[in-house]
């Protein structure tokens, strides 16, 4: 007998019963309706343009620590950072008596096409610190950026060090052109030029398509098949949908910015080199020496772990700490050990407290969630 024979009959009966799992799973998704993003209740105290500042309500007793700021990228939305309740940064960072306050870029039109990495940073990012140091009545606050919200904060803390008491790096970029970087490998040929002066605006849906053809059987046939397992799992395909959600929920990109990065960072490496300027001023990461917490997925195909390790070697501070998560680039917000990163993130914080910092107003405990 031919070991390799296929059994027509069962092969065409294995085909059949996956194709009616398929509809059935489909049918059953249908059912479920529009899904929750965003977990954890929180105010908005300030508004510019399209840019919305949140501030999240309490869910334990102060720690005493200087007020979290959370700088996200521009490419996708910030309630990655707290999809659902089991599955939350910024949940365990209030568990963890923190105060916690995060931008929203929200949705660039084009009235916001000309808006430069130089707006963004000395900018809106600039005068969202000083709200948050405003309202706690600090001279400094703790800065997590994360993608490439981190590489827009290590610039801020180069430029502003004297706002930053700590600083803290997830999956950060900072050496766009290391050869596991799959992304600069796009990147660096591109004729960005001409994208923006034909287009203004990046959509975001041409980048969705850019980020899910890197790695396109994972990340779109494989997950699609894996659906047909938990179809009768209502929580579990809850949690797919709140992921098919935020990938496809993807705001488009000012052209000068998007210009910009890709050109100063891709394909020129500018902060590595030393030779970006903002403002006028040039970027010299050695001026960072605020204590630094890098945070990089060993599994991260969009930052991997050689981009975003060379920041030890960049950065000024005497006081670097890196942790290396197990997992991806999205995993390490939503996977099953994503927790341990609130945790360690709280633990160096309270290593690293600032000395003297004025006591801010106690608020009350929230109750439930909501926006």
């Amino acid at each position: 007998m031919n070991p390799f024979s296929i059994d027509s009959a069962k092969a065409l009966e294995e085909i059949s019963a996956f194709s009616s799992k398929l509809a059935e799973g489909a049918r059953a998704v249908a059912g479920i309706g529009e899904v929750e993003v965003g977990c954890s209740a929180k105010d908005a105290v300030y508004a510019e343009d399209k840019l919305t500042l949140y501030r999240y309500r309490p869910l334990a007793p102060d720690s005493g620590l200087a007020p979290v700021l959370i700088c996200y990228a521009l490419v996708n939305r910030p309630y990655m950072v707290d999809l659902q309740q089991d599955r939350s940064l910024v949940r365990g960072l209030l568990e963890r008596g923190l105060d916690v306050y995060l931008i929203d870029w929200g949705y660039p039109d084009g009235a916001d096409r000309f808006l430069e990495i130089d707006d963004y940073v000395n900018g809106y990012l600039d005068r969202c610190v000083d709200q948050v140091r405003q309202a706690a009545g600090c001279k400094a606050i703790n800065l997590i950026g994360i993608c490439q919200g981190g590489t827009f904060s290590l610039c801020y803390t180069a430029l502003h060090q004297e706002k930053v008491a700590n600083l803290i790096t997830m999956v950060t970029p900072v050496d766009f052109q290391t050869p596991e970087n799959l992304l600069s490998k796009w990147a660096r040929d591109l004729d960005v030029d001409r994208m923006v002066d034909v287009m203004g605006n990046i959509p975001g849906e041409l980048l969705n398509v850019t980020f899910l053809s890197l790695m396109p059987f994972r990340l779109t046939s494989q997950k699609y098949v894996a659906l047909g397992d938990i179809i009768d799992d209502t929580r579990q395909l809850e949690n797919f949908l709140r992921m098919e959600k935020w990938i496809f929920d993807s705001p488009d990109q000012a052209g000068a910015a998007f210009r910009q990065f890709i050109k100063w960072m891709y394909q020129e490496n500018r902060l590595v080199k030393g030779a970006l300027e903002l403002g006028g001023q040039p970027v010299d990461l050695t001026r960072v020496r605020c204590p630094v917490f890098n945070i990089y997925a060993t599994q991260d195909h969009l930052v991997p772990p050689s981009a975003s390790v060379p920041i030890e070697a960049l950065v000024g501070s005497g006081d670097y700490s890196a942790f290396a998560f197990p997992g991806g680039h999205i995993g390490i917000y939503v996977s099953g050990r994503a927790r341990q990163v609130p945790q360690a993130i709280g633990d160096w914080l309270l290593a690293h407290r600032e000395p003297g910092r004025p006591a801010r107003r106690r608020r009350k405990k929230a109750v439930g969630s909501g926006q």
